[in-house]
């Protein structure tokens, strides 16, 4: 005999009311054990897009998210834990040197990672370029490199963390019930919040290659899942940083690890290293390390040592060539002027049209494909100079990466204005 009746759930919700805790309980519970049916969900998640929900139902449905799995406790680590989620962006590479730059200092970063869906790449699509590395780890693996290991791990969430997150998910990407900031506040934090972290910073992209194209919409959602970690005594920090344009000088699995390594050496572009290290300090700061000069530790060579042992722990060969497209086409300058665009969007699309990304979860991506970015916005250009090189293992795939660029490169007479690569801070 079931609690409630869902049709009578939906009703509530449909008809603009609140839904009580032990209503959001059973639902989400319901629907993980298949009593719910993907239909009556749908209809569920369609009503809850078109009402919204208040802070106590959006806490209370998370709650009940993360009760539908196993819960990941660090509290035995002698290390505080400090974790990092990005809404997702093009050439956002950060988390490669990010998770050993805070683990130089003795906080613990276990860093729970995903795939490339679309524009968007994956942190595990990039690691996984490199030789031998692998995502897969037991709680065990994780608990020991987090502990007497090199203190930070990026790996795959395991199946037994919110499950009920992963089937709603799907079934929000085929009904169109995605961008709900209610549903997509309480996917992310109950995903971070199981994973048992100490304290979590966000970063939430806004800009045309970022989900939340717009800048209010983007506060909402970073203010949203703020104060689910506080509901769920997570200290948590949001940053809304820039995504109108790529982030770094390349797009693709492979190229973007080459250039992680290059900031792990102390250097690499200025706008990666400078988020970075914003994070970083952040997440230092949120586990009681203020005194810290982030900065050295990538210029010394310390961070380095972590990426390192890092990879290794998990199979990779460290210093093992990486891949690269086996076609290859420039695009010149049509014209001398200044770049005044570079769409992150059109570039994301184009690195995915290389095969650097996935349409759907089960296809698979090329480690070499991508894109490498010579100019950006506000540098002067000649006519004929290289703007862009991309990188295949087909060429059939060039003409239609090609198209989605048309209108994403603009030359100017003057230089646009100067970008901020943090735009607001939410604490």
């Amino acid at each position: 005999m079931e609690l409630f009746d869902v049709v009578d759930v939906i009703r509530v919700k449909r008809d603009g009311h609140a839904l009580t805790k032990p209503q959001i309980d059973w639902v989400i519970d319901a629907y993980t054990r298949g009593a719910v049916k993907d239909e009556q969900m749908a209809a569920l998640a369609m009503a809850i897009f078109l009402r919204g929900m208040n802070r106590e139902e959006i806490s209370q449905w998370t709650s009940a998210m993360i009760a539908s799995g196993e819960r990941m406790d660090f509290a035995s680590l002698a290390r505080p834990t400090a974790d990092k989620h990005s809404t997702g962006g093009v050439g956002d590479k950060i988390t490669l040197p990010l998770a050993p730059l805070v683990a130089v200092f003795d906080v613990a970063v276990p860093q729970l990672s995903g795939r490339g869906l679309g524009h968007t790449g994956g942190t595990l699509d990039k690691l996984e370029s490199i030789p031998g590395w692998r995502a897969s780890m037991s709680n065990e693996e994780i608990y020991s490199q987090l502990g007497e290991g090199c203190g930070a791990v990026i790996c795959a969430a395991g199946a037994g963390l919110a499950p009920a997150d992963k089937k709603l998910y799907a079934l929000r990407d085929i009904t169109s019930t995605v961008d709900c900031i209610p549903l997509i506040a309480s996917s992310i934090m109950s995903k971070k919040i199981a994973e048992g972290t100490g304290s979590l910073v966000l970063d939430v992209k806004v800009g045309s290659g970022a989900f939340m194209k717009d800048i209010d919409q983007a506060r909402e959602l970073a203010r949203t899942m703020v104060d689910l970690g506080a509901d769920a005594d997570v200290k948590t920090f949001a940053y809304l940083t820039d995504m109108s344009t790529p982030l770094g000088l390349t797009v693709g699995n492979a190229l973007e690890v080459r250039e992680s390594v290059e900031v792990l050496a102390g250097g690499g572009p200025a706008d990666v290293v400078e988020l970075t290290c914003t994070l970083a300090r952040k997440m230092l700061e949120m586990s009681g390390k203020t005194d810290v000069d982030v900065e050295a530790a990538l210029k010394d060579g310390r961070a380095m040592d972590v990426w390192r042992e890092m990879i290794e722990a998990q199979g990779g060969e460290v210093d093992a060539e990486l891949p690269i497209g086996a076609e290859s086409h420039v695009v010149f300058a049509q014209e001398d002027g200044v770049l005044h665009t570079l769409d992150a969007l059109s570039v994301g699309v184009a690195s995915w049209r290389l095969g650097a990304g996935r349409a759907v979860k089960e296809d698979p991506v090329q480690a070499g494909a991508g894109i490498e970015i010579h100019t950006k916005p506000g540098d002067p250009v000649k006519k004929g100079q290289p703007l862009l090189t991309l990188h295949t293992d087909d060429e059939w795939r060039i003409p239609r990466a090609l198209e989605s660029l048309e209108g994403g490169i603009v030359i100017g007479d003057s230089a646009p204005d100067a970008a901020c690569v943090v735009l607001d801070e939410i604490g």
